[in-house]
């Protein structure tokens, strides 16, 4: 499941953008900004993806019963996805259409100042909540690259959080912007511009985490390192001639189940077969703790070669 330190991100990016959030839409009533609009619409929408988030961290927590043997981590990867949408659908959708009816009815911003003030002070809110996304994740990942920390990870929270922050201050960005260039030439167009500017932003932010949080979903397998890891103590383990197939699958963040067909020699006997058995079950665990389901089948390599040849003509 998550962990302490990206709930502490979730948290910091929930009462962010719930205080900003209330502040915009005043501001947007007040000055009748179109681009504020949708920057308070945008704020709402990461406020309740936020909440999204922590319920699917809270469903994912449920142990498995007989319905759900396997538990209930992959809430936390489709909660994750609903996400993705609501930013699409909710934020760019929204801002979007805000956009063009604002072109198609432009009207001057009124009280310019009280925009420059709200979005200097959200700039603020979100800029905290950023670095603090952005830490984290940089504790995650180590010296790999950006792009392939959130390829790798499989917990969708810090790296969703953090897109989410990204785009907001861009959108913020984006927003002064617009707002400033409208007053400065005094066309109410550059307004609604920023705004449908505004929506394209989000648009990208769910696709790219719709993409990242499709493949944890529908299920990928452990890292490498750890399939590695695996594969080793199997080669390093006495009375095993072979390990016909190795197969793992993330159930959540810090859930992984591990499928082994093993050819044990046949000097061993069926004693000593369980005893291996449980032995590496232990010794996996121990070397990977987000290994929590351990399956091995003892099968010759003649079988196990016949089973697979016999999948493939069907």
């Amino acid at each position: 499941m998550a962990s302490a330190s990206s709930k502490k991100v979730i948290y910091a990016a929930l009462a962010g953008n719930g205080l900003i959030a209330i502040t915009k839409f005043f501001a947007a009533a007040y000055t009748g900004s179109s681009a504020m609009l949708s920057e308070a619409i945008h704020s709402v929408v990461d406020t309740g993806n936020q909440g999204l988030i922590l319920y699917g961290i809270r469903q994912a927590k449920k142990p498995a019963d007989a319905v759900h043997p396997f538990g209930h981590g992959r809430e936390l990867y489709f909660w994750s996805f609903i996400v993705a949408i609501l930013i699409f659908a909710g934020g760019g959708g929204i801002a979007i259409y805000e956009g063009i009816s604002k072109l198609q009815h432009p009207h001057p911003v009124t009280n310019p100042i009280i925009n420059y003030v709200v979005l200097g002070a959200a700039m603020i809110f979100e800029g905290v909540a950023w670095w603090i996304a952005f830490k984290e994740f940089g504790r995650i990942k180590g010296k790999r690259g950006f792009m392939e920390e959130v390829r790798r990870s499989k917990d969708p929270t810090v790296f969703t959080v953090l897109f989410e922050d990204s785009a907001a201050m861009l959108g913020l960005i984006v927003a002064f912007a617009g707002i400033a260039a409208g007053q400065y030439w005094g066309i109410p167009e550059f307004d609604g511009l920023a705004s449908i500017v505004i929506g394209v932003i989000l648009a990208l932010t769910a696709a790219l985490l719709a993409y990242e949080t499709k493949g944890l979903l529908i299920g990928e397998a452990a890292s490498p390192e750890v399939v590695a890891g695996i594969r080793k103590l199997m080669d390093d383990r006495p009375g095993i001639i072979l390990t016909n197939e190795l197969l793992t699958l993330h159930f959540g963040p810090q859930d992984v189940l591990v499928n082994l067909s093993v050819d044990f020699s046949d000097s061993l006997s069926s004693s000593d077969v369980e005893a291996a058995i449980s032995e590496l079950e232990a010794g996996i665990k121990g070397a990977h703790p987000e290994v929590t389901r351990v399956f091995i089948e003892a099968q010759s390599w003649r079988g196990h070669r016949d089973s697979v040849a016999a999948d493939d003509v069907t």
